[in-house]
């Protein structure tokens, strides 16, 4: 098999809009702020995260064609840096919004060439595979924080937006006899997201926190989900600027039933991540 290339993302107009609508909202929040009491001390008006994820990063990829099926096994990449932004706003005391996103690309190459028997006549199998791998993800929720001392909860809803693109070219061959596939492929959906978080200040400038969130989509021709948590710690040396840091673990996975072909794309991303922050 030969895959091709999951071509390149830009962060598209929809996820523009989506951080259009956020600024807009932070700007109404930040209006209102001063008729609201004091909120917790694990939570601010308004915080900006810019920074990176730096992953080790684990990749499974299956096809079914006329020729055959194939599977690649886990296969561990070098380490990479995902660039990633976060905000968070405060309206009132205990609702709010939540914005994250990151973008995450690799290239790929399989080979495997077996020989078995086959009613007792020898037989050769041999194949290979290249890809090249892009994800944006985009996320906005609602969320609402439980507790109002130095530990608060936190429930959020709302919606993931990804766009996924991927060329895949796919040869083998056996006994002579060759197999190709070639296709390309761009995905776009919403899809609905559930948050859940956990924050506990020690004091205003120190705190740490953890999370973890799922969006899933279920219908279509390319349907999968994404899945993953943290646990982190932010400090404030200044009053308005800090630094944080958490280590998480992600999972992307995602199907795609093209009628003559299939293919399921798994993708585990672990390792540490660190922000500039700035809160308001």
């Amino acid at each position: 098999m030969n895959l091709h290339s999951f071509a390149r993302f830009g962060l598209h107009t929809r996820t523009l809009r989506l951080m259009a609508s956020f600024s807009g909202t932070v700007a109404l929040g930040l209006f209102a702020q001063g008729a609201h009491a004091d909120p917790s001390p694990a939570l601010d008006r308004f915080s900006l995260s810019a920074g990176g994820y730096y992953v080790d990063p684990t990749f499974n990829v299956q096809g079914n064609t006329r020729y055959g099926s194939a599977q690649s096994g886990d296969i561990d990449r070098d380490r990479t840096t995902l660039p990633r932004v976060r905000a968070e706003l405060l309206l009132g005391d205990s609702h709010g919004l939540s914005f994250d996103y990151f973008r995450y690309r690799n290239d790929y190459t399989y080979s495997t060439s077996r020989s078995f028997n086959v009613g007792g006549t020898p037989a050769i199998l041999a194949g290979s595979a290249n890809a090249n791998i892009e994800v944006d993800f985009a996320s906005l929720a609602y969320k609402w924080w439980l507790g109002s001392g130095n530990d608060v909860f936190g429930i959020g809803v709302g919606a993931g937006y990804y766009r996924a693109h991927y060329d895949l070219q796919a040869s083998g061959v056996f006994n002579g006899t060759t197999g190709a596939l070639s296709e390309s492929q761009t995905e776009k959906t919403f899809a609905p997201l559930l948050e859940l978080g956990w924050k506990h200040a020690f004091s205003k400038d120190l705190r740490i926190y953890a999370e973890a969130s799922g969006v899933k989509k279920n219908w279509g021709t390319v349907t999968g989900h994404i899945y993953g948590g943290a646990l982190g710690v932010e400090w404030y040396p200044l009053k308005n600027i800090g630094i944080g840091a958490d280590y998480g673990i992600t999972r992307i996975h995602i199907d795609r039933d093209g009628g003559n072909s299939q293919a399921a794309f798994d993708i585990k991303l672990k390792g540490p991540s660190a922000y500039l922050k700035m809160r308001f």
